[in-house]
């Protein structure tokens, strides 16, 4: 494997390095709000992300996650995964480089699914920043259980028709159409149960319940919609894909974004890694630096193998999706899934407590890495899920020992050496 990148490319990287850091990252502290980035009608925040996207786009860096068909570069999953690894350093530049979920994803699903007329409508102005998009898929007695989802829909009249509740529709309050999952074929397997469709967010019987804050969001600027779908009615070609598809159609934008997710997190752990070696030279206790004291060199070390480890993992799996069949890599999307939230973890926590009191304050980006980490547990699918699945795909390729003991026991083996190698042993 080889995780080396052609010189001209490499050029892109360091421009996105220095662009991210000396001109995204100054948005963060302006529009600290995770609503900003999201509500197209914010003018000032579109007034000072306008020319940034302009630059991004004479780079020719923008939305790169696409196809050349639709205006993006073809790139693969590695190349995408060294870009991700620089933009995730901070919040606004998914946005600035046209690479936000849910939007991505959605883009995907409409160029993959939707109609003309759709992709018209929705898809162009999506993949041109202009408008943004939701994903309903959660329910709240759920989760993300496919099993558990009870909100349904049925033909009537021509029409489908969508009734029931969903759960942190993230961007539901700023979207102009939400992407729903709805269970239509209620008697077929768990996987063939439920289809997606389509729906314009003026469409009759959508209502907000709440717009649920997260962790690192003031309590009355949530973005995470409790919806609720009463009688809303679209036309029958507002379905994506063919009815019980839903799960094939979603899987569709998953597995990628995963990957991106990944390296956003190894972006944003090298800010915090960065954050603890400049205080353990900044700083002094017990007479000494910071960084003099063996367990400040520990927090140091472990941070930084940590990292190194799991960004290897996630640029093997890109290498991977990029080189070998489909569906080779699903193992590994799952390890990279399950080990995010558990390296962000460790690295922020150590980067806190090197800080002392001003790493638990709002006065740093510590605090808002901090209220991140539940979110990478949970987000596209729990951890213990994607544990699952790694745990089930390793056992099928493991077989029962042949006899009484493991097929490493010693006396065992030992006998069977002695037998096989014992004529040239004896005197």
């Amino acid at each position: 494997m080889d995780f080396r990148v052609e010189p001209e490319f490499q050029k892109k990287l360091d421009w996105m390095n220095t662009f991210v850091r000396e001109e995204i990252e100054p948005v963060d502290l302006l529009f600290p709000s995770a609503s900003a980035m999201y509500d197209v009608n914010n003018k000032k925040a579109r007034a000072l992300i306008g020319p940034l996207r302009e630059k991004v786009k004479a780079q020719g860096l923008w939305a790169c996650h696409l196809p050349p068909e639709l205006g993006g570069k073809g790139y693969g999953q590695l190349k995408l995964a060294l870009m991700n690894e620089i933009i995730g350093r901070c919040s606004w530049a998914p946005t600035i480089f046209g690479c936000a979920a849910p939007d991505t994803g959605n883009a995907e699903i409409l160029a993959l699914f939707g109609t003309a007329e759709q992709k018209k409508k929705y898809l162009q102005p999506l993949l041109d920043g202009e408008i943004v998009s939701c994903f309903s898929m959660t329910e709240p007695q759920a989760g993300a259980d496919p099993k558990e989802f009870t909100c349904k829909a049925w033909r009537e009249d021509g029409e489908w028709v969508i009734e029931g509740e969903k759960w942190y529709s993230s961007n539901a309050r700023f979207a102009a159409f939400y992407i729903v999952m709805a269970v239509t074929n209620p008697d077929n397997a768990p996987h063939e149960r439920m289809s997606m469709f389509i729906v314009p967010a003026e469409t009759s019987g959508i209502e907000i319940l709440r717009n649920v804050p997260g962790m690192n969001d003031d309590l009355d600027d949530g973005a995470h919609g409790y919806v609720r779908y009463e009688n809303v009615r679209v036309p029958l070609d507002a379905m994506l894909g063919k009815p019980g598809e839903a799960f094939k159609v979603a899987q569709a934008r998953l597995g990628g974004g995963r990957i991106h997710h990944a390296m956003r997190t190894v972006g944003v752990c090298n800010r915090a890694i960065e954050m603890m070696l400049e205080r353990a030279v900044s700083r002094r206790t017990q007479g000494r630096q910071l960084g003099d004291h063996q367990f400040v060199k520990g927090m140091i070390a472990d941070s930084a193998i940590e990292l190194e480890q799991f960004r290897l993992l996630v640029l093997k799996t890109a290498w991977m999706i990029d080189n070998e069949p489909h569906g080779a890599a699903r193992t590994h999307i799952g390890m990279c899934k399950v080990a995010m939230a558990k390296v962000y973890h460790g690295i922020v926590d150590r980067a806190v407590r090197l800080h002392g009191a001003l790493g638990t304050s709002r006065d740093t980006p510590l605090a808002k890495m901090w209220m991140g980490i539940p979110m990478l547990a949970v987000a596209d699918g729990p951890t213990e899920v994607h544990q699952v699945q790694v745990a089930n795909a390793l056992l099928k390729t493991a077989q029962p020992a042949p006899g009484l003991f493991p097929t490493e026991h010693i006396p065992t083996k030992t006998e069977a050496a002695r037998a096989r190698f014992g004529h040239l042993l004896r005197d």
